[in-house]
Protein backbone atom coordinates (compact mmCIF):
# COMPACT_ATOMS: atom_id res chain seq x y z
CA UNK A 1 0.00 0.00 0.00
CA UNK A 2 1.55 3.13 -1.08
CA UNK A 3 1.62 6.52 1.38
CA UNK A 4 1.47 9.83 0.55
CA UNK A 5 4.00 11.61 2.77
CA UNK A 6 2.43 14.84 2.76
CA UNK A 7 -1.13 13.87 3.72
CA UNK A 8 0.52 11.59 6.56
CA UNK A 9 2.54 14.32 8.05
CA UNK A 10 -1.13 16.50 8.01
CA UNK A 11 -2.39 13.28 9.69
CA UNK A 12 0.68 13.29 11.90
CA UNK A 13 0.36 17.14 12.93
CA UNK A 14 -3.43 16.80 14.29
CA UNK A 15 -2.66 13.68 15.84
CA UNK A 16 -5.76 12.20 13.86
CA UNK A 17 -7.02 9.11 15.57
CA UNK A 18 -9.10 8.41 12.35
CA UNK A 19 -5.24 7.04 10.80
CA UNK A 20 -3.85 5.35 14.15
CA UNK A 21 -2.93 1.81 12.89
CA UNK A 22 -3.53 2.96 8.84
CA UNK A 23 0.07 4.20 9.26
CA UNK A 24 3.06 4.78 11.34
CA UNK A 25 5.82 7.17 11.42
CA UNK A 26 9.47 6.62 12.12
CA UNK A 27 11.33 9.18 13.14
CA UNK A 28 15.14 9.30 12.05
CA UNK A 29 16.53 11.74 14.72
CA UNK A 30 15.30 9.31 17.65
CA UNK A 31 15.27 5.95 16.29
CA UNK A 32 11.46 5.15 17.38
CA UNK A 33 8.21 4.84 15.78
CA UNK A 34 5.10 6.15 16.71
CA UNK A 35 1.05 6.11 16.18
CA UNK A 36 -0.62 9.19 14.63
CA UNK A 37 -1.85 9.89 18.21
CA UNK A 38 1.51 10.10 20.33
CA UNK A 39 1.36 12.34 22.55
CA UNK A 40 4.98 13.00 22.02
CA UNK A 41 6.06 16.27 20.37
CA UNK A 42 5.78 15.73 16.65
CA UNK A 43 8.90 15.95 14.96
CA UNK A 44 9.86 17.55 11.75
CA UNK A 45 8.94 16.65 8.39
CA UNK A 46 12.38 16.02 7.01
CA UNK A 47 13.05 13.62 9.92
CA UNK A 48 9.57 11.42 9.56
CA UNK A 49 9.37 8.30 7.42
CA UNK A 50 6.03 6.38 6.92
CA UNK A 51 5.32 3.22 7.13
CA UNK A 52 2.03 0.68 6.53
CA UNK A 53 2.79 -1.66 9.02
CA UNK A 54 4.94 -1.83 12.51
CA UNK A 55 7.15 -5.01 11.19
CA UNK A 56 8.25 -2.29 8.41
CA UNK A 57 9.14 0.26 10.51
CA UNK A 58 11.08 -2.47 12.63
CA UNK A 59 12.94 -4.42 9.79
CA UNK A 60 14.62 -0.53 9.13
CA UNK A 61 16.03 -0.57 12.80
CA UNK A 62 13.10 1.43 14.42
CA UNK A 63 12.18 0.83 17.91
CA UNK A 64 8.52 1.16 19.30
CA UNK A 65 7.72 4.09 21.54
CA UNK A 66 7.39 3.29 24.97
CA UNK A 67 4.60 6.17 25.19
CA UNK A 68 1.99 5.41 22.41
CA UNK A 69 3.02 2.11 22.26
CA UNK A 70 2.19 0.67 18.54
CA UNK A 71 1.17 -2.63 19.78
CA UNK A 72 -1.93 -1.40 20.87
CA UNK A 73 -3.01 0.46 17.35
CA UNK A 74 -5.99 -1.23 15.75
CA UNK A 75 -5.98 -3.14 13.15
CA UNK A 76 -7.57 -2.27 9.20
CA UNK A 77 -10.59 -3.90 7.61
CA UNK A 78 -9.91 -3.83 3.11
CA UNK A 79 -12.78 -4.63 0.81
CA UNK A 80 -10.49 -5.43 -2.05
CA UNK A 81 -9.56 -9.11 -2.52
CA UNK A 82 -5.85 -9.09 -2.31
CA UNK A 83 -5.86 -6.21 0.44
CA UNK A 84 -8.72 -8.62 2.34
CA UNK A 85 -6.60 -11.39 2.18
CA UNK A 86 -3.42 -9.69 3.77
CA UNK A 87 -5.53 -8.00 6.10
CA UNK A 88 -6.99 -11.44 7.10
CA UNK A 89 -3.76 -12.88 7.08
CA UNK A 90 -2.02 -10.42 9.47
CA UNK A 91 -4.87 -11.08 11.81
CA UNK A 92 -4.06 -15.05 11.59
CA UNK A 93 -0.20 -14.34 12.61
CA UNK A 94 -1.08 -11.67 14.29
CA UNK A 95 -2.65 -14.67 16.47
CA UNK A 96 0.13 -17.06 16.10
CA UNK A 97 -0.47 -18.25 13.37
CA UNK A 98 2.98 -19.14 12.08
CA UNK A 99 4.09 -20.36 15.56
CA UNK A 100 2.35 -23.69 14.91
CA UNK A 101 2.24 -23.57 11.22
CA UNK A 102 4.38 -22.76 8.15
CA UNK A 103 3.59 -19.69 5.59
CA UNK A 104 2.77 -22.65 3.16
CA UNK A 105 -0.21 -23.79 5.49
CA UNK A 106 -2.01 -20.18 6.37
CA UNK A 107 -2.02 -20.05 2.90
CA UNK A 108 -3.57 -22.83 2.33
CA UNK A 109 -6.45 -21.73 4.77
CA UNK A 110 -7.10 -19.00 2.06
CA UNK A 111 -6.56 -21.05 -0.89
CA UNK A 112 -4.34 -19.90 -2.35
CA UNK A 113 0.22 -20.52 -2.70
CA UNK A 114 2.30 -19.82 -0.16
CA UNK A 115 3.98 -17.80 -2.99
CA UNK A 116 0.60 -16.01 -3.66
CA UNK A 117 0.48 -15.14 0.09
CA UNK A 118 4.05 -13.57 0.68
CA UNK A 119 3.44 -11.01 -2.37
CA UNK A 120 -0.18 -9.99 -1.19
CA UNK A 121 1.37 -9.22 2.47
CA UNK A 122 4.57 -7.85 1.24
CA UNK A 123 2.76 -5.59 -0.90
CA UNK A 124 0.33 -4.67 1.33
CA UNK A 125 2.89 -4.48 4.33
CA UNK A 126 5.65 -3.82 3.15
CA UNK A 127 7.35 -6.89 5.26
CA UNK A 128 7.46 -11.24 4.60
CA UNK A 129 4.86 -12.72 6.51
CA UNK A 130 7.64 -14.36 8.57
CA UNK A 131 9.03 -10.76 9.33
CA UNK A 132 5.50 -9.50 10.24
CA UNK A 133 4.93 -12.94 12.88
CA UNK A 134 8.62 -11.89 14.65
CA UNK A 135 7.62 -8.20 15.27
CA UNK A 136 4.22 -9.63 16.51
CA UNK A 137 5.38 -11.74 18.65
CA UNK A 138 7.68 -8.97 20.49
CA UNK A 139 5.22 -6.98 20.03
CA UNK A 140 2.61 -8.98 22.18
CA UNK A 141 5.54 -9.61 24.63
CA UNK A 142 5.65 -5.70 25.14
CA UNK A 143 2.22 -5.61 25.74
CA UNK A 144 2.17 -8.44 28.76
CA UNK A 145 5.31 -6.91 30.22
CA UNK A 146 3.55 -3.72 30.33
CA UNK A 147 0.51 -4.78 30.95
CA UNK A 148 0.47 -8.34 33.26
CA UNK A 149 2.50 -9.65 36.05
CA UNK A 150 3.23 -12.48 34.35
CA UNK A 151 6.50 -14.61 35.38
CA UNK A 152 9.38 -13.80 32.28
CA UNK A 153 8.86 -17.69 30.66
CA UNK A 154 5.10 -17.56 30.38
CA UNK A 155 5.36 -14.50 28.60
CA UNK A 156 7.78 -15.52 26.48
CA UNK A 157 5.62 -18.65 25.23
CA UNK A 158 2.27 -16.98 25.74
CA UNK A 159 3.79 -14.29 22.90
CA UNK A 160 5.02 -17.01 20.14
CA UNK A 161 8.25 -17.60 21.56
CA UNK A 162 10.03 -21.42 22.41
CA UNK A 163 12.38 -20.68 24.49
CA UNK A 164 13.18 -17.75 26.93
CA UNK A 165 16.66 -17.71 25.75
CA UNK A 166 15.50 -16.69 22.39
CA UNK A 167 12.90 -14.19 23.61
CA UNK A 168 15.59 -12.59 25.03
CA UNK A 169 18.16 -12.61 22.80
CA UNK A 170 15.80 -10.98 20.18
CA UNK A 171 13.83 -8.32 22.23
CA UNK A 172 17.50 -7.27 23.24
CA UNK A 173 18.62 -7.21 19.21
CA UNK A 174 15.88 -5.56 18.18
CA UNK A 175 14.87 -2.95 20.89
CA UNK A 176 18.04 -2.35 22.07
CA UNK A 177 16.22 -3.17 26.04
CA UNK A 178 16.31 -6.12 28.09
CA UNK A 179 12.60 -7.25 28.65
CA UNK A 180 12.82 -6.38 32.59
CA UNK A 181 13.43 -2.92 31.26
CA UNK A 182 10.31 -2.09 30.55
CA UNK A 183 8.21 -4.05 32.80
CA UNK A 184 5.93 -2.31 34.83
CA UNK A 185 6.14 -2.80 38.72
CA UNK A 186 2.84 -4.40 40.27
CA UNK A 187 1.65 -5.46 43.31
CA UNK A 188 -0.03 -8.53 44.32
CA UNK A 189 0.11 -10.64 41.02
CA UNK A 190 -3.98 -10.61 40.09
CA UNK A 191 -5.99 -13.67 39.27
CA UNK A 192 -6.82 -11.90 35.87
CA UNK A 193 -5.16 -10.14 32.76
CA UNK A 194 -6.40 -6.28 31.89
CA UNK A 195 -5.36 -5.43 27.98
CA UNK A 196 -6.26 -2.59 25.97
CA UNK A 197 -7.36 -2.73 22.66
CA UNK A 198 -7.77 0.77 20.51
CA UNK A 199 -9.80 1.65 17.52
CA UNK A 200 -10.66 4.22 15.76
CA UNK A 201 -13.33 6.97 17.18
CA UNK A 202 -16.12 7.23 16.71
CA UNK A 203 -17.65 4.10 18.41
CA UNK A 204 -21.20 3.67 19.51
CA UNK A 205 -20.27 1.50 22.47
CA UNK A 206 -23.89 1.72 23.14
CA UNK A 207 -25.09 0.23 19.96
CA UNK A 208 -22.52 -2.62 20.09
CA UNK A 209 -24.30 -3.65 24.02
CA UNK A 210 -27.86 -3.81 22.58
CA UNK A 211 -27.11 -5.63 19.69
CA UNK A 212 -24.54 -8.52 21.77
CA UNK A 213 -27.14 -8.26 25.26
CA UNK A 214 -30.62 -8.92 22.91
CA UNK A 215 -28.91 -11.86 21.43
CA UNK A 216 -26.63 -13.00 24.41
CA UNK A 217 -26.95 -16.87 24.69
CA UNK A 218 -28.08 -17.29 28.96
CA UNK A 219 -24.72 -18.83 30.41
CA UNK A 220 -21.96 -17.77 27.95
CA UNK A 221 -23.03 -14.66 27.77
CA UNK A 222 -23.94 -11.27 29.28
CA UNK A 223 -23.95 -7.95 29.58
CA UNK A 224 -23.97 -6.61 32.36
CA UNK A 225 -23.12 -2.90 33.89
CA UNK A 226 -21.92 -1.34 30.69
CA UNK A 227 -19.72 -4.33 30.11
CA UNK A 228 -19.92 -7.43 27.76
CA UNK A 229 -18.99 -10.55 29.47
CA UNK A 230 -18.49 -14.28 27.97
CA UNK A 231 -17.14 -17.83 28.43
CA UNK A 232 -14.15 -18.70 26.37
CA UNK A 233 -13.47 -22.37 26.69
CA UNK A 234 -11.68 -22.71 29.89
CA UNK A 235 -12.05 -19.02 30.86
CA UNK A 236 -13.93 -15.93 30.97
CA UNK A 237 -13.38 -11.99 29.45
CA UNK A 238 -15.24 -8.84 30.50
CA UNK A 239 -14.93 -6.23 27.84
CA UNK A 240 -15.62 -2.62 29.10
CA UNK A 241 -15.54 0.97 27.03
CA UNK A 242 -12.48 3.81 28.20
CA UNK A 243 -14.10 6.74 25.81
CA UNK A 244 -11.31 8.59 27.22
CA UNK A 245 -8.20 6.44 26.14
CA UNK A 246 -10.33 5.45 22.67
CA UNK A 247 -10.54 1.75 23.81
CA UNK A 248 -11.80 -1.29 24.95
CA UNK A 249 -10.48 -2.81 28.67
CA UNK A 250 -10.63 -6.60 28.24
CA UNK A 251 -10.02 -8.12 31.66
CA UNK A 252 -9.18 -11.77 30.58
CA UNK A 253 -8.69 -15.00 33.36
CA UNK A 254 -5.59 -15.89 34.13
CA UNK A 255 -6.24 -19.84 32.58
CA UNK A 256 -6.36 -18.02 28.95
CA UNK A 257 -3.32 -16.29 29.56
CA UNK A 258 -1.39 -19.25 26.80
CA UNK A 259 -3.67 -18.19 24.39
CA UNK A 260 -4.33 -14.76 24.90
CA UNK A 261 -3.38 -13.81 21.67
CA UNK A 262 -6.03 -15.94 20.05
CA UNK A 263 -8.86 -14.27 22.91
CA UNK A 264 -7.57 -10.57 21.85
CA UNK A 265 -7.62 -11.71 18.15
CA UNK A 266 -11.47 -12.70 18.52
CA UNK A 267 -12.28 -9.42 21.29
CA UNK A 268 -11.09 -7.30 17.55
CA UNK A 269 -13.09 -9.41 15.42
CA UNK A 270 -16.47 -8.82 17.81
CA UNK A 271 -16.05 -5.51 18.46
CA UNK A 272 -15.00 -4.83 14.09
CA UNK A 273 -12.15 -2.22 15.98
CA UNK A 274 -10.20 -2.57 12.53
CA UNK A 275 -13.42 -0.53 10.96
CA UNK A 276 -12.81 2.76 9.44
CA UNK A 277 -16.00 4.89 10.48
CA UNK A 278 -14.59 7.91 8.27
CA UNK A 279 -15.28 5.75 5.15
CA UNK A 280 -18.25 4.24 6.33
CA UNK A 281 -19.74 6.74 7.16
CA UNK A 282 -18.96 8.79 4.14
CA UNK A 283 -20.81 5.88 2.08
CA UNK A 284 -23.64 5.74 3.90
CA UNK A 285 -24.68 9.40 4.01
CA UNK A 286 -27.45 9.73 6.33
CA UNK A 287 -28.35 5.81 6.67
CA UNK A 288 -25.34 6.17 9.03
CA UNK A 289 -24.70 6.83 12.70
CA UNK A 290 -21.75 7.68 14.29
CA UNK A 291 -19.61 4.81 15.40
CA UNK A 292 -20.88 2.18 13.45
CA UNK A 293 -19.77 -1.37 13.46
CA UNK A 294 -21.07 -4.56 12.44
CA UNK A 295 -20.76 -7.09 15.53
CA UNK A 296 -18.45 -10.13 13.90
CA UNK A 297 -17.30 -13.70 15.84
CA UNK A 298 -15.15 -14.59 18.47
CA UNK A 299 -15.92 -17.76 16.70
CA UNK A 300 -17.61 -18.78 13.18
CA UNK A 301 -19.01 -21.70 13.97
CA UNK A 302 -20.62 -20.37 16.59
CA UNK A 303 -22.53 -17.86 15.03
CA UNK A 304 -23.47 -19.96 12.07
CA UNK A 305 -25.38 -21.73 14.54
CA UNK A 306 -27.29 -18.44 15.61
CA UNK A 307 -27.69 -17.86 11.91
CA UNK A 308 -29.76 -21.10 11.90
CA UNK A 309 -31.60 -20.62 14.86
CA UNK A 310 -32.58 -17.27 14.07
CA UNK A 311 -34.49 -18.28 10.93
CA UNK A 312 -38.03 -17.15 10.73
CA UNK A 313 -38.20 -16.65 14.81
CA UNK A 314 -37.66 -13.08 16.26
CA UNK A 315 -34.48 -12.40 17.96
CA UNK A 316 -35.84 -12.93 21.70
CA UNK A 317 -36.95 -16.40 20.71
CA UNK A 318 -33.72 -17.04 18.72
CA UNK A 319 -31.64 -16.27 22.04
CA UNK A 320 -33.66 -18.22 24.03
CA UNK A 321 -32.80 -21.61 21.82
CA UNK A 322 -29.09 -20.35 22.18
CA UNK A 323 -28.82 -20.21 25.85
CA UNK A 324 -30.91 -23.80 25.95
CA UNK A 325 -28.29 -24.87 23.16
CA UNK A 326 -25.10 -23.47 25.06
CA UNK A 327 -26.34 -25.29 28.23
CA UNK A 328 -27.04 -28.77 27.02
CA UNK A 329 -24.15 -29.27 24.72
CA UNK A 330 -21.50 -27.01 26.00
CA UNK A 331 -19.04 -27.38 28.78
CA UNK A 332 -19.43 -26.57 32.16
CA UNK A 333 -16.67 -23.22 33.17
CA UNK A 334 -15.91 -21.74 37.06
CA UNK A 335 -16.13 -18.19 36.64
CA UNK A 336 -16.49 -15.34 39.39
CA UNK A 337 -19.50 -14.47 37.43
CA UNK A 338 -22.96 -15.74 38.08
CA UNK A 339 -24.40 -15.33 34.36
CA UNK A 340 -21.00 -17.30 32.80
CA UNK A 341 -21.86 -20.83 33.20
CA UNK A 342 -21.26 -22.74 30.10
CA UNK A 343 -18.74 -22.26 26.91
CA UNK A 344 -19.90 -22.50 23.36
CA UNK A 345 -19.96 -25.93 22.01
CA UNK A 346 -17.35 -26.81 19.69
CA UNK A 347 -18.18 -28.19 16.08
CA UNK A 348 -16.76 -31.22 17.07
CA UNK A 349 -19.02 -31.44 20.07
CA UNK A 350 -22.18 -30.87 17.96
CA UNK A 351 -20.77 -32.99 14.82
CA UNK A 352 -20.92 -36.34 17.40
CA UNK A 353 -24.49 -35.62 18.51
CA UNK A 354 -27.38 -36.96 16.95
CA UNK A 355 -30.38 -34.29 15.45
CA UNK A 356 -32.80 -35.56 18.05
CA UNK A 357 -30.94 -34.64 20.82
CA UNK A 358 -30.79 -31.26 19.19
CA UNK A 359 -34.37 -31.12 18.20
CA UNK A 360 -35.27 -31.88 21.93
CA UNK A 361 -34.62 -28.69 22.89
CA UNK A 362 -37.61 -27.10 20.83
CA UNK A 363 -35.54 -26.47 17.83
CA UNK A 364 -37.57 -27.35 14.67
CA UNK A 365 -35.97 -30.91 13.51
CA UNK A 366 -35.00 -29.47 10.35
CA UNK A 367 -32.91 -26.62 12.07
CA UNK A 368 -31.32 -29.31 13.81
CA UNK A 369 -30.16 -31.72 11.30
CA UNK A 370 -28.98 -28.53 9.85
CA UNK A 371 -26.73 -27.71 12.29
CA UNK A 372 -25.55 -31.47 12.64
CA UNK A 373 -24.70 -31.00 9.46
CA UNK A 374 -23.24 -27.42 9.71
CA UNK A 375 -21.06 -29.13 12.47
CA UNK A 376 -19.53 -31.71 10.56
CA UNK A 377 -18.93 -29.95 7.59
CA UNK A 378 -16.38 -27.58 9.74
CA UNK A 379 -15.24 -30.05 11.61
CA UNK A 380 -14.13 -31.90 8.64
CA UNK A 381 -12.48 -28.77 6.76
CA UNK A 382 -15.22 -28.54 4.21
CA UNK A 383 -16.22 -25.06 5.64
CA UNK A 384 -14.01 -22.57 6.89
CA UNK A 385 -16.07 -19.49 8.95
CA UNK A 386 -12.96 -16.89 9.69
CA UNK A 387 -12.25 -13.31 7.68
CA UNK A 388 -10.22 -13.66 4.84
CA UNK A 389 -11.98 -17.00 3.31
CA UNK A 390 -13.31 -17.10 -0.07
CA UNK A 391 -16.93 -15.46 0.36
CA UNK A 392 -18.84 -16.49 -2.60
CA UNK A 393 -17.43 -19.85 -2.05
CA UNK A 394 -18.08 -20.29 0.91
CA UNK A 395 -21.47 -18.87 0.97
CA UNK A 396 -21.86 -21.71 -1.90
CA UNK A 397 -20.88 -24.06 0.49
CA UNK A 398 -22.84 -23.05 3.09
CA UNK A 399 -26.42 -23.29 0.82
CA UNK A 400 -25.61 -26.70 -0.14
CA UNK A 401 -26.72 -27.57 3.40
CA UNK A 402 -29.94 -28.49 3.45
CA UNK A 403 -31.91 -25.90 5.57
CA UNK A 404 -29.34 -22.92 4.86
CA UNK A 405 -30.61 -20.28 2.27
CA UNK A 406 -29.70 -17.40 1.21
CA UNK A 407 -30.83 -14.98 4.55
CA UNK A 408 -28.55 -17.29 6.21
CA UNK A 409 -25.21 -17.32 4.08
CA UNK A 410 -25.16 -13.77 4.05
CA UNK A 411 -25.70 -13.26 7.56
CA UNK A 412 -22.62 -15.69 7.99
CA UNK A 413 -20.69 -14.04 5.63
CA UNK A 414 -21.38 -10.34 7.49
CA UNK A 415 -20.50 -11.47 11.14
CA UNK A 416 -18.24 -14.62 10.87
CA UNK A 417 -16.39 -14.12 7.29
CA UNK A 418 -16.62 -10.16 8.33
CA UNK A 419 -17.55 -9.48 4.85
CA UNK A 420 -17.90 -5.24 4.27
CA UNK A 421 -20.33 -6.00 1.59
CA UNK A 422 -22.96 -8.90 2.36
CA UNK A 423 -26.72 -7.56 2.60
CA UNK A 424 -29.14 -10.20 3.65
CA UNK A 425 -31.67 -8.14 1.57
CA UNK A 426 -34.50 -10.56 2.23
CA UNK A 427 -35.02 -9.87 6.05
CA UNK A 428 -37.94 -8.65 7.34
CA UNK A 429 -36.01 -6.17 9.42
CA UNK A 430 -34.40 -4.58 6.30
CA UNK A 431 -37.69 -5.00 4.61
CA UNK A 432 -39.45 -3.21 7.23
CA UNK A 433 -36.99 -0.69 7.55
CA UNK A 434 -37.34 0.17 3.93
CA UNK A 435 -40.66 -0.12 3.30
CA UNK A 436 -40.97 -2.30 0.65
CA UNK A 437 -41.08 -6.20 -0.08
CA UNK A 438 -39.74 -6.15 -3.58
CA UNK A 439 -35.87 -8.01 -3.64
CA UNK A 440 -34.91 -6.13 -6.87
CA UNK A 441 -36.09 -2.75 -5.43
CA UNK A 442 -33.96 -3.60 -1.92
CA UNK A 443 -31.23 -3.93 -3.86
CA UNK A 444 -31.42 -1.50 -5.94
CA UNK A 445 -31.58 0.86 -3.04
CA UNK A 446 -28.48 -1.18 -1.61
CA UNK A 447 -26.47 -0.19 -4.48
CA UNK A 448 -25.26 3.22 -3.51
CA UNK A 449 -24.36 1.51 0.48
CA UNK A 450 -21.75 -0.68 -1.55
CA UNK A 451 -18.95 -1.77 -0.40
CA UNK A 452 -20.45 -1.38 3.09
CA UNK A 453 -23.75 -3.17 2.96
CA UNK A 454 -23.52 -4.77 6.03
CA UNK A 455 -23.06 -1.41 8.02
CA UNK A 456 -26.14 -0.32 6.14
CA UNK A 457 -27.76 -3.57 7.31
CA UNK A 458 -26.84 -3.04 10.82
CA UNK A 459 -28.23 0.50 10.53
CA UNK A 460 -31.46 -0.37 8.86
CA UNK A 461 -32.11 -2.65 11.96
CA UNK A 462 -31.14 -0.38 14.52
CA UNK A 463 -33.56 2.05 12.88
CA UNK A 464 -36.52 0.07 14.45
CA UNK A 465 -35.46 -0.06 17.80
CA UNK A 466 -36.90 1.95 19.85
CA UNK A 467 -36.09 4.95 21.98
Amino acid sequence: MDLNPDLCYRALLTHDARFDGVFFVGVRSTGIYCRTVCPARTALKRNCEFFTAAAAAEREGYRPCLRCRPELAPGNARVDAPGRVAAAAALRIEEGALSADSVEGLAREFGITGRHLRRVVEAEFGVSPVELAQTQRLLFAKRLLTDSSLPMTRVAFASGFRSLRRFNALFRSRYRLKPRDIRRRHGTPSTTLTCELAYRPPLDWHGLLRFLGRRAAAGAEAVIEGRFLRTVARGWIAVGHDPRRRTLRVEVSSSLAPALVTVLGGVKRLFDLGAEPRRIAAQLGKLGRPGLRVPGAFEGFEVAVRAVLGQQVTVRAAATLAGRFVRAFGEPVETPHAALTHAWPTATRVAALPASRVAALGIVSKRARCIVALARAVRDGQIRLAPGIDVEGTKARLREIPGIGAWTAEYVAMRALAWPDAFPHSDLGIRRALRTDDPDKILAIAQKWRPWRAYAAIALWHSLEKP
